[in-house]
């Protein structure tokens, strides 16, 4: 199926979930992240903040959990056309943008590239680790830059039943994806 109408379906069944469905199945996928890469104090994980109206997996509980456990955090942000990883703390101060997600105000890029997990927003991810994301690319760029041990992990309320049709040569597979149910593996790496 093609990226634009796998787009359109799973925008669409994102919305049909109530509030209290998406926290549930959110918390499944927390709990199955949580439990299966076991993350450490001084761990780096970098995250995003989810835009509530595409009703996108709760994050908060992750970024809680992280804080909680001296793991360090770290969220994208927009700046002029590019996307920056700012830390975050307990006492970060945040704004909400023009896209109406919630983001620090600080534009300091860490310029840190080393992470040990990039957890990646998504419409939907096939059984290779092809994603679907908004269209404009900004985490195929953002994979380039960060290291290779780099877990990159998509989480999703939806398991892949559908191949992507129009991948492109510069799209950049997930090599984990997390939901409800499971933890699917797609590059061999190892917890």
């Amino acid at each position: 199926m093609l990226k634009a109408e796998l787009r359109k379906k799973y925008m669409q069944k994102r919305k049909a979930l109530s509030d209290d469905e998406a926290f549930f199945l959110s918390k499944k996928i927390f709990e199955n992240f949580t439990e299966y890469f076991k993350p450490l104090p001084g761990q780096k994980v970098h995250l995003f903040i989810p835009i509530q109206k595409f009703r996108e997996i709760d994050t908060k509980m992750f970024i809680d959990y992280f804080l909680s456990r001296s793991i360090r955090v770290f969220v994208p942000k927009i700046v002029s056309t590019q996307l920056v990883s700012i830390e975050v703390f307990n006492d970060t101060v945040y704004e909400v943008n023009a896209w109406g997600i919630s983001e620090p105000v600080s534009n300091n890029d860490t310029g840190i590239s080393d992470f040990d997990f990039v957890i990646t927003p998504l419409l939907y991810c096939d059984s290779k680790g092809n994603r679907v994301g908004y269209g404009k690319g900004f985490y195929d760029v953002f994979f380039e830059s960060v290291s290779g041990s780099t877990k990159k992990i998509g989480v999703n309320y939806f398991n892949p039943d559908e191949d992507i049709d129009d991948t492109r040569e510069n799209d950049i597979p997930l090599d984990y994806l997390v939901t409800p149910a499971e933890v699917l593996s797609f590059s061999g790496l190892s917890e």
